[in-house]
């Protein structure tokens, strides 16, 4: 026997045949929507917990609109004075979608397509429950990520665990408003990610320079491990756009072409013969200076040519302007790029800053490094490259970009979307995982996202968003997906391979300061009339009095 009280009695079917509605009264108000419960069915000679999720609520007896007339009167007096029953006074009918019972030997939750008889006792299930069947991995276990609580329990009651080489190998999605706590979400999973349970290799994508606060996780004690081969403490190396540096040599000519927008057709065909012959050469690096050599060779070569039908002397001037005008400048170097050994290591995070950096230099920065990372990886795994050489990269890495919608754009050309596409498809077989973040949904290619086989989708209420949402993840049922608007800051949906079974789930604290705060205008204009800001005031005011500006309106007339 079971000796939980029960919550509700079975009604009947429900919509689907993976419902079921109960009724009960819930007095105390604990079936919230994405609450779970359960019923106990014979299953193969046993008896099971069959496990199910609330998706829907509604009243089917509550007070007489009459008992609610006079806001200084309270229902239940008028209830006592009339001889209303008061246990009576309200039900509800709660639709359940059903999980199924959760086998061990499979790991995963199997519908037993037994639906409770009409009558049956439906009871809340215990946390020991949920903290055994929904989790993949037990909290601080090897392979775990520790990212919060259910939602719909006490903070701490049933933490929500994922499996971390489930989103490193087939890949997750972060979707979010702005605001919704996106970024500390990731904030989150790379302190898990760097743990003793992970010691993770892990590259992040940092477009506005937000993650450069993960530095203090060398010095986070819950980090921090001794064991039998000395102390293990994550290590976090920041780039800054100075220190970003894209060889030539590893410029497709879909990376040129797109770096030199408006080419003319000819320019185009002279760029792609002078790229293909430099490409070709035995050297593995070529510099500026040799591309546009080439350049000239075949543009003479075709002037001294009887046959030649095509004059490349007019689009050659062009040509090197525009080459001068944007490979001739940082990030683009001749001979040096960003060494892959010293960018990836178990153990380390590293930190792309690619603020002040224009969106299309990003884009080719990033579809270079996965195109490098990519290849290192698929050559090391068929063991094609030795220790020692550049493209020798022994163990599994994981990339994180932040707005990659930017990398990926729904409809666009973006030189970065093809290597994205080929790395989601393909990666797992070589140890490269991706994690995408967006606040943008509708604006990221749906190929791209409907490859991320976990996701957390935080507050969403663009119509369009949503619809790209319930379209690309097929994991999220509707149900739950109809929660989005409703969610917190910090609040988010989690379904996908690394779980069991969809959950909301609250956020934890994180262990390092989130450095994606938005800044508070109206306390910085404040500032500027405190102490510590006068000097540098009447410094401003006296520029504003020298005689050269004396004669001339300020701002204001």
């Amino acid at each position: 026997m079971n000796g939980t009280p029960a919550v509700g009695i079975a009604k009947g079917p429900g919509e689907t045949a993976h419902e079921y509605t109960f009724v009960s009264a819930d007095c105390e108000q604990r079936l919230k929507n994405g609450e779970f419960v359960y019923y106990r069915a014979s299953v193969e000679g046993g008896e099971r917990r069959i496990l199910g999720r609330i998706s829907k609520r509604e009243p089917v007896k509550l007070f007489p609109d009459s008992f609610l007339s006079d806001p200084s009167v309270s229902p239940d007096d008028v209830a006592r004075a009339i001889g209303y029953s008061q246990p009576e006074r309200e039900l509800f009918e709660l639709t359940v979608t059903v999980l199924g019972y959760y086998d061990e030997v499979f790991g995963a939750f199997i519908n037993p397509r037994v639906s409770p008889s009409c009558g049956w006792s439906i009871y809340l299930a215990e946390d020991d429950l949920l903290r055994d069947t929904l989790a993949r991995k037990r909290l601080r276990t090897h392979g775990s990520a520790h990212i919060g609580s259910l939602l719909s329990r006490p903070e701490g009651a049933v933490p929500v665990v994922l499996d971390v080489s489930e989103f490193t190998s087939t890949h997750l999605a972060i979707i979010a408003s702005t605001g919704s706590g996106k970024s500390y979400l990731a904030g989150v999973l790379v302190e898990e990610l760097m743990g003793p349970a992970n010691k993770a290799c892990v590259l992040v994508v940092d477009p506005h320079g937000e993650y450069d606060t993960l530095t203090a996780l060398s010095n986070t004690g819950q980090l921090i491990e001794h064991g039998s081969v000395g102390e293990y403490r994550p290590r976090v190396r920041v780039f800054t756009p100075r220190d970003i540096k894209v060889k030539l040599s590893t410029l497709e000519f879909s990376d040129l072409r797109y770096l030199l927008p408006g080419l003319s057709e000819r320019m185009e065909e002279l760029l792609k013969k002078a790229h293909d012959r430099v490409k070709d050469r035995a050297n593995s690096a070529w510099s500026l200076d040799e591309l546009e050599l080439e350049i000239g060779r075949i543009v003479e070569r075709n002037l001294n040519s009887e046959t030649a039908q095509v004059d490349y002397s007019g689009s050659a001037s062009g040509l090197y302007w525009r080459l001068r005008s944007v490979l001739g400048k940082p990030p683009f170097t001749a001979s040096q790029h960003l060494d892959l050994r010293e960018l990836l290591r178990p153990g380390q995070c590293t930190v792309l800053q690619l603020d002040d950096v224009d969106e299309k230099q990003q884009q080719v920065i990033v579809a270079t490094l996965l195109r490098r990372i990519y290849r290192a990886r698929q050559r090391t795994t068929r063991k094609e490259t030795a220790p020692g050489d550049e493209e020798y990269l022994p163990y599994p890495a994981f990339g994180l970009l932040e707005e990659a919608h930017h990398f990926a754009p729904s409809g666009g050309d973006a030189v970065s979307t093809g290597i994205l596409k080929q790395v989601l498809a393909e990666g797992r077989k070589f140890g490269l995982g991706v994690g995408l973040i967006s606040q943008r949904p509708g604006k990221l290619d749906a190929d791209v996202l409907s490859q991320c086989m976990t996701q957390f989708i935080m507050k969403v209420v663009n119509p369009i968003d949503q619809n790209t949402i319930a379209s690309a993840v097929e994991s999220a049922s509707r149900d739950i997906l109809s929660e989005l608007p409703a969610l917190s800051k910090g609040q988010v949906i989690v379904t996908g391979n690394s779980m069991n079974a969809p959950v909301l789930c609250r956020v934890r604290e994180r262990l390092t300061r989130h450095g994606g705060v938005s800044m508070d205008a109206p306390a910085e204009w404040n500032r500027w009339f405190e102490g510590d800001l006068i000097e540098e005031r009447l410094r401003d005011q006296a520029v504003l009095r020298t005689p050269a500006t004396l004669g001339k309106k300020n701002l204001f007339g």
